[in-house]
């Protein structure tokens, strides 16, 4: 008894995200890796140099001979041996060289990945090191790393937006009624804003930089009072670094469409629920989660947009990962709830 409770405190959650991996240890009851989802390796031979917060200060400033990578694209392995390494790492990093006893690990994934995909996720997680994996539905994690209880017979709305896709989910009684991804979220939006200075401007800004104007300035819905920020890149007519300021409306415009191909997501999901989980969503609304979801307004604009209440996870940023932990206490159940709706 006592080496099965040792195992078992070894269990561990993993949200694999495309911006960043987060992993919850089932021992310790929180989150003991928060890391991006950036490898480096040598371009020739493809040995790995970095991961995680190292390999993300390389991006965008590596010589020729390094490239940082990211290895899962909108929520899915783009690349599988970079994934496999990256995986590794963690595991080494939270349990250390020489573990003897591996962990059980319950990944998170897309709603719509095909078997192809999840077989490439368990492969990659059971190389790296994992004694049994397990997968679930990304948006049914966040549900419960939100605190809903799921195993009621009444409808559960939750909005995932994460970095590579957003997963929206009706959820009666365990199971996923309706649900819907589309490979719009965070990611998405850092592209947009590249897109418009380069556009605008004549600028070409990074990743990074993109990312910092979304967090500092951007918004949903137009500010009672607009704000700026300058911004650092490389002009695209002189070849010369330079600096422009844009403004939180110009952010809000860039990012538009993006927003809106995610409301389209959220009504075709509303539009396909039976109506007595209609009814409930009318009662009780719907939780966002995921980083996405932290652009300012966005839980407003989303009300405005239904006319119902919406309300954003305690932890956006940590559901779907505590989810994940607080899964693998329910395995048996899950599985349950797999079978029956194949």
């Amino acid at each position: 008894m006592g080496l099965f409770n040792f195992r078992a405190n070894r269990s561990i959650g993993i949200d694999l995200g495309t911006a960043n991996t987060l992993v919850y240890s089932k021992k310790h009851k929180k989150i003991v890796l928060n890391e991006p989802s950036v490898v480096a390796v040598e371009r020739e031979t493809k040995r790995v140099l970095a991961v995680g917060n190292e390999a993300k200060e390389m991006l965008g400033k590596t010589p020729d001979t390094i490239v940082a990578v990211r290895p899962l694209s909108e929520g899915v392995i783009a690349d599988y041996d970079i994934t496999e390494a990256m995986i590794k790492y963690f595991i080494k990093k939270i349990f250390g060289s020489y573990s003897f006893f591996m962990p059980e690990i319950m990944i998170c994934v897309p709603i719509d990945v095909t078997g192809v995909e999840k077989r490439a996720v368990l492969e990659a997680a059971i190389s790296a090191g994992a004694k049994k994996a397990y997968l679930i539905e990304e948006a049914r994690a966040a549900a419960l790393g939100s605190g809903m209880d799921i195993a009621v017979p009444e409808g559960n709305m939750i909005i995932d937006i994460g970095g590579g896709s957003t997963d929206v989910a009706i959820i009666s009684l365990g199971g996923t009624v309706v649900s819907k991804t589309i490979r719009v979220a965070g990611n998405n939006f850092d592209s947009d804003i590249i897109k418009y200075v380069k556009k605008t401007y004549n600028l070409l800004i990074g990743d990074r930089t993109a990312e910092e104007i979304k967090m500092k300035i951007g918004t949903a819905l137009p500010l009672e009072e607009e704000e700026t920020m300058e911004v650092k890149g490389r002009d695209l007519l002189m070849g010369l670094p330079k600096v422009v300021t844009i403004t939180s409306e110009e952010v809000r415009e860039a990012i538009k469409d993006s927003l809106d191909q995610i409301l389209q997501c959220i009504r075709t999901v509303l539009e396909k629920t039976p109506p007595e989980l209609a009814s409930d969503i009318v009662d009780k609304g719907m939780i966002m989660t995921g980083g996405g979801s932290l652009i300012r307004n966005f839980p407003e604009m989303l009300t405005k947009y239904t006319n119902l209440k919406v309300t954003l996870a305690d932890n956006p940023l940590e559901s779907v990962v505590i989810g994940a932990g607080l899964a693998l206490d329910q395995i048996d159940y899950l599985r349950k709830i797999e079978k029956a709706e194949r």
